[in-house]
């Protein structure tokens, strides 16, 4: 091997190469300690070598490589670096490594042996690192780690856009930050705005939240984001789920669109609707768009659906409120009513009828104010009045009895004659249950009845009972009247049917209003929410070229 060592003689077998580097785009030489050649194991290639004061530097359109040793083949305008490896671009990128192969024609370069990418910002370790500089890109298929001011993020392939100052993360993707975790299949992440796009199976793990979903976005510094795919946010224990979630860490706040579900894990509540918001401080929680609640009473489902329903209160004493356009129903029971109010502490659900405005009290008969009035059904038995109250016994969860208040009204129709109806009137309304069954029934203040006699023997009709009284108790069977006692001087006739008008039949403010009742899911909802029209969401955008980008990084 012959070795070159005169400095004026370096430069002058170096110098052509220099001379014209800037148009031809030929790797120009800057500085070195010294040259050689050795052409049986080296052909072609110029070897250089650093000194005690001078290291090896070489320069290609912007581009500045500092090494120990370099060999330099001119023809094919290619060299390698090795030995405290420093590549400069500007004054924005900054790489070190052990070893550098780099391609004047391609503009591409390979650097392996604990490579470091530094920018203002952020800094990146892997062990090989590929790099584009017409496409000004680089990519590493070794696990690699970031380092920005607060965050450290790891992946096994990743592809570094410099133009974009974007990183994609490829293979279990890893973010540790002092206040949050992510694992992530596949990731955009912007190192100057801290921003993060989620391609595939991600997890989020905040302090108090835990976020999952296959598609979403999530500004990093404020821990704010979008998600959809399969989107579920753990927060406050409750499990939220829709196609579309929003969520907001400094406001305690995150909201759903389309098939929202908030499950709550403490009392095994679940409320479900097409576009929800809750709010972590105020313990609380907005859901409409064919809003339903479905709680367990009894082993058995009791779904409640309101244009709004609003959950209030910690999980310890949580009370639901739903407004317009109530409707229940349970196995047992069904009921519709303007609002309800379910303090689930007391087990006591509340049904309540739209106020009558002035006009409407001095214009609406009694049958037209009943018709507002919230109504149950238990089996054949029609019940309404001013305000009704289910009571369940907070141990069992079981229903324990029933209360109306004001204009209480009880309508069975006739099962044997299937005429006429039995009916019952009164101020208030007590009813009891019994294994979960009700089983008794007491009204009370301005009592009146009317009743279909039939005899046991051949189930003839006897007569209709007409009675006023102060007071009556009721038992019941299978949710329909077995018999009735009257109490405090009942005043009252059997009268045959033939010989009473069939308006006196019916009680004044009589309705019938079975055309109401909910039969099945189904009808808790009106013909407008069964209609209703999901908002398209927008989503997150694939990246163009995405598949690409990540096809295309080396192997």
């Amino acid at each position: 091997m012959k070795i070159l060592k005169p400095l004026m003689f370096l430069l002058i077998s170096i110098g052509p190469y220099s001379l014209w580097s800037q148009d031809s785009k030929i790797v120009e030489i800057r500085q070195a300690g010294s040259s050689t050649q050795d052409e049986v194991n080296f052909p072609g290639a110029n070897i250089l070598l650093r000194d005690k004061t001078r290291r090896v530097k070489l320069f290609h359109e912007g581009a500045l490589v500092e090494s120990d040793q370099s060999f330099f083949y001119a023809k094919r305008n290619f060299f390698t670096a090795q030995g405290a490896v420093v590549f400069t671009q500007g004054d924005s990128i900054r790489m070190t490594c052990k070893y550098m192969e780099y391609d004047g024609q391609t503009k591409k370069a390979k650097a392996w042996g604990q490579v470091v990418l530094s920018r203002p910002d952020m800094k990146l370790r892997t062990d090989t690192l590929y790099l584009d500089r017409i496409d000004n890109r680089a990519f590493y298929n070794t696990p690699g780690t970031i380092i920005d001011e607060e965050s450290t993020l790891t992946s096994r392939r990743g592809i570094y856009f410099m133009n974009e100052k974007k990183y994609r993360f490829i293979n279990d993707v890893k973010i540790k930050n002092p206040d949050y975790k992510v694992d992530a299949t596949q990731l955009d992440y912007f190192t100057e705005s801290d921003l993060a796009y989620f391609y595939g199976p991600s997890t989020i793990v905040g302090k108090d939240y835990t976020i999952k979903s296959e598609r979403g976005f999530y500004d990093t510094k404020v821990q704010r984001g979008n998600f959809e795919k399969n989107a579920t946010i753990y927060y406050d224990g409750k499990i939220i789920k829709a196609d579309s979630l929003f969520f907001e860490n400094e406001r305690e706040y995150a909201s759903g669109t389309n098939r929202v579900s908030i499950l709550d894990t403490l009392n095994q509540s679940l409320i479900e609707g097409h576009y929800g918001e809750i709010f972590k401080a105020k313990d609380s929680a907005i859901i409409t768009r064919r809003a339903i609640a479905t709680n367990i009473i009894e082993n058995d489902s009791l779904f409640i659906h309101a244009d709004t329903l609003i959950a209030t209160g910690p999980d310890t004493a949580r009370i639901l409120r739903g407004f317009y356009d109530v409707r229940i129903l349970k196995s047992d029971i069904r009921g519709r009513s303007d609002s309800l109010h379910f303090n689930e502490t007391t087990g006591r659900i509340k049904l309540l009828k739209k106020p009558l405005t002035k006009k409407e009290q001095q214009i609406f008969t009694e049958k037209d104010k009943n018709l507002r009035n919230p109504i149950l059904w238990f089996g054949a038995s029609q019940m309404t009045g001013d305000q009704i109250y289910l009571i369940s016994d907070l141990e069992t969860k079981a229903l324990d009895s029933l209360k109306i208040i004001g204009d209480a009204f009880v309508i069975e129709k006739d099962t044997i004659g299937k005429k006429g109806y039995n009916q019952i009137k009164g101020g208030i309304l007590d009813g009891i249950f019994t294994d979960g069954a009700l089983s008794k029934i007491n009204v009370v203040k301005n009592t009146q009845v009317v009743y279909y006699l039939y005899s046991d023997e051949d189930q003839a009709l006897i007569g209709i009972n007409k009675t006023i009284c102060s007071a009556l108790e009721m038992d019941m069977l299978d949710n329909e009247i077995a018999d009735i006692r009257f109490f405090v001087s009942p005043a009252g006739n059997v009268f045959p049917e033939d010989q009473i008008n069939e308006n006196d039949q019916t009680l004044k403010g009589f309705i019938w209003r079975d055309n109401e009742r909910p039969r099945t899911k189904k009808d808790l909802f009106s013909p407008e929410d069964l209609k209703l029209q999901l908002p398209k969401i927008r989503g997150i955008a694939t990246p163009e070229n995405f598949n690409l980008d990540t096809d295309d990084a080396p192997k």
